[in-house]
């Protein structure tokens, strides 16, 4: 569910992780990475018929309990939602109960077929292919680690007694898990240990809050095979929460794209309305993004930094254009109409409200100096929002570098001697460095 403004949910890198976490679910049958997950799904299919047939095993094979596993794990692996830049799996209230009710060298079986029969209704609607069978199986290495220690430890049963051997199973499920999806990723689509574990850091955060409701049905289990059915509530609650949150990620992704839509199409009737602002505007949303970056912004605060470059000059619109090409210097009246902008973009961008209402404050201060000698409200220093700092400086040299009506721009020598002249003045000095560091040294090449 999305609380608020469902823009708030999503950073754009969280977004731009999870689309492309939902196209590769969708193309990862696809040369490369189609071999690399059928290599890995016959190796775990071996290394599960050698567990059962060659490792010993104390514990009473029970076919009831057996069954109820397999199929439980199954369901559970209908279960899936989406948390960080991943997806999660709600399999392990009932792999931790197959680790302390079955026989050890059968956990890697179980798994194997529960992961299949896992697949049949998406192959029997048809939504997706009989190949998709090797991708379930190749998720399987996850249970061989576990299973092996559970082996070596004497397959005891599960009793309270018995918290840190689980403790030591998780850390084993853990390590083989990142150990076999990183040979599978880097393989597969390239992709390094360390990229990785930023995903697989929340599918570890759930799997260790849900090992403990496992080790309940697995303590229960030990009076009636009934027991093994306590996660099911729990499995069911999880699915209606999986489907909510999809619903909301999906809007909160489609409502990042409205306000983008909308910042494009505003910038469109400002084009349409005076083709220097559009031209100009882009400029200043390149620098703004070179500032940001090299500034550390957070990745919400670039999008806040992107959008207000976009749209720092969006309230021209209601600016007379007898005033805005005029080809030579404004009149004190004139220049009163034109310092107005700041608060008629910012005015247009409430009416918009959400993340561009947000957006409307920014545009507001982008006017201000740092010296206190801005407009329209005399911020001086930190009271004027950073990203707004930013877009000053920025569109500051874009427009002393560009074309004017009334004068010609100046070269980039020149305006960079006027931006470190104007630094502690006009500017924010750190703001300043950081654009000089990006901008040439010289008119060699252009901005």
């Amino acid at each position: 569910m999305v609380e608020g403004s469902a823009w708030q949910l999503l950073d754009p890198s969280a977004q731009e992780l999870l689309e492309a976490g939902r196209a590769r679910s969708l193309t990862w049958a696809r040369d490369r990475v189609f071999w690399s997950r059928t290599v890995a799904a016959g190796g775990y299919v071996g290394s599960a018929l050698a567990f059962a047939l060659l490792l010993p095993s104390g514990r009473t094979f029970s076919v009831p309990q057996f069954v109820v596993l397999t199929v439980a794990y199954a369901l559970a692996m209908r279960v899936q939602f989406e948390i960080g830049p991943g997806f999660a799996i709600a399999t392990e209230v009932v792999f931790v109960p197959m680790l302390f009710v079955l026989p050890g060298r059968l956990v890697p079986l179980a798994v194997l077929l529960g992961l299949l029969a896992g697949q049949l209704p998406d192959l029997a609607l048809r939504r997706a292919p009989p190949a998709s069978l090797a991708n379930a199986a190749a998720s399987g290495w996850v249970a061989l680690a576990p299973a092996a220690v559970m082996v070596a430890a004497g397959e005891p049963g599960a009793t309270p007694q018995r918290i840190p051997l689980l403790l030591a199973v998780l850390v084993a499920q853990f390590a083989g898990d990142f150990a076999s999806s990183a040979a599978r990723e880097m393989s597969a689509l390239s992709v390094r240990p360390r990229a990785l574990l930023g995903v697989m850091k929340w599918v570890f955060g759930v799997d260790a809050l849900l090992a403990p409701v496992g080790f309940l049905a697995a303590v229960a289990a030990r009076d009636s095979v009934i027991g093994l059915l306590l996660p099911l509530p729990l499995l069911l609650l999880l699915r209606w929460f999986a489907v909510e949150r999809r619903a909301g990620l999906d809007s909160a992704v489609e409502l990042s794209y409205a306000y983008r839509g909308t910042a494009l199409l505003l910038g469109d009737v400002i084009e349409a309305d005076d083709a220097y602002t559009a031209d100009h505007s882009r400029d200043v949303v390149s620098l703004t993004l070179g500032v940001a970056d090299a500034l550390g912004l957070s990745p919400q605060e670039r999008r806040y930094a992107e959008f207000t470059a976009m749209l720092h000059d969006v309230g021209k619109i209601r600016i007379p254009d007898s005033i805005l090409q005029k080809p030579g210097p404004l009149t004190p009246d004139e220049r009163e109409v034109i310092e107005t902008h700041v608060v008629i973009g910012q005015d247009l961008l409430t009416k918009v409200g959400g993340m561009l209402g947000h957006v409307g404050h920014l545009v507001r201060s982008c006017h201000e100096r740092w010296d206190g000698a801005g407009y329209p409200d005399g911020l001086a220093g930190e009271e004027i929002p950073r990203i707004s700092r930013i877009v000053a400086c920025c569109d500051a040299y874009s427009a002393m570098t560009t074309d004017r009506p009334y004068r010609k721009a100046l070269s980039i020598r020149a305006a960079r001697q006027e931006l470190a002249a104007c630094a502690g003045g006009q500017f924010d000095p750190t703001v300043v460095e950081s654009l000089l560091a990006l901008i040439p040294a010289d008119d060699v090449s252009t901005v």
